[in-house]
């Protein structure tokens, strides 16, 4: 039996690392992640996502601080689990935190967490976020261990990982991309028929939202670098309204067929 989390409106989570990536290439205060948040909020989008990672690349503690303090929109804190990560986000209090993996050498996060593996590491980091207030994911590859044993690690949520499918909608065979797509179809509906709330990201942009967001058990799309370079030819406010647009035309062609 499908708990159906998922709901006709699709929630659009917004990264907004990359601003404070252009930020640090010079130094200074411009252009300002607080403000790309509330520009955000502004266009449509559900939520602010940042990633407040070891070495500091991008997001800084003061950024955290100051969106947590301005904005209205609920404020999802990606983290490394390790225990400095724990303290901050028991003191800065996001509305969720996004537990994913981290390697210094990496550009970007390239997987998700091995739950199956690491599941006595995380359990006491996630127990000590719940029993704070704060709403756990975890960012996973679409896979029936890992969303099993994220469930048994007592997570609120799991993020699925999509850049295997966007990669695979660059120079793939119609199969192969089929393939990557049918496998988050079935983890999305797995996941919530076990009862965890699902959301999906990472390298998603204009031409492979739509599918990803016609999924049923989606509850919230988290995007970030893609809307943010975007940005630079046509402005945030128009990037995030034309995401919005295409997850809202996805989600009501979706429900559309399965009603009719």
């Amino acid at each position: 039996m499908t708990h159906l989390h998922g709901s006709t409106h699709l929630r659009l989570g917004v990264n907004i690392d990359h601003v404070a990536t252009i930020r640090n290439a010079r130094g200074g205060l411009h252009p300002d992640p607080v403000r790309a948040a509330l520009a955000a909020a502004d266009a449509g989008a559900d939520g602010i996502t940042a990633h407040l990672r070891e070495d500091r690349r991008h997001i800084s503690d003061e950024d955290i601080a100051k969106l947590k303090g301005t904005i209205a929109l609920p404020l999802n804190l990606e983290m490394a689990p390790t225990e400095e990560m724990l303290e901050i986000a028991l003191r800065s209090r996001p509305n969720a935190s996004c537990l994913v993996p981290e390697k210094r050498q990496e550009l970007t996060t390239e997987g998700g967490l091995d739950i199956v593996r690491h599941a006595s590491l995380l359990e006491p980091y996630i127990a000590k976020l719940r029993a704070a207030g704060i709403r756990v994911s975890l960012f996973i590859d679409p896979d029936r261990q890992q969303i099993e044993a994220s469930r048994n690690v007592g997570a609120d949520i799991v993020e699925l990982h999509t850049g295997v499918y966007c990669e695979a909608r660059h120079g793939k065979s119609d199969a192969e991309i089929d393939f990557e797509l049918k496998r988050l179809q079935e983890a999305a509906e797995q996941a919530d028929e076990i009862g965890l709330e699902v959301h999906a990201g990472h390298g998603l942009d204009f031409e492979s939202a739509g599918e990803v967001a016609a999924i049923p058990q989606l509850v919230e799309l988290n995007i970030g670098h893609f809307l943010i370079g975007e940005a630079i030819f046509g402005g945030l406010d128009s990037s995030i309204r034309r995401m919005r647009a295409i997850m809202d035309n996805a989600r009501a062609k979706s429900s559309g067929s399965k009603s009719a």
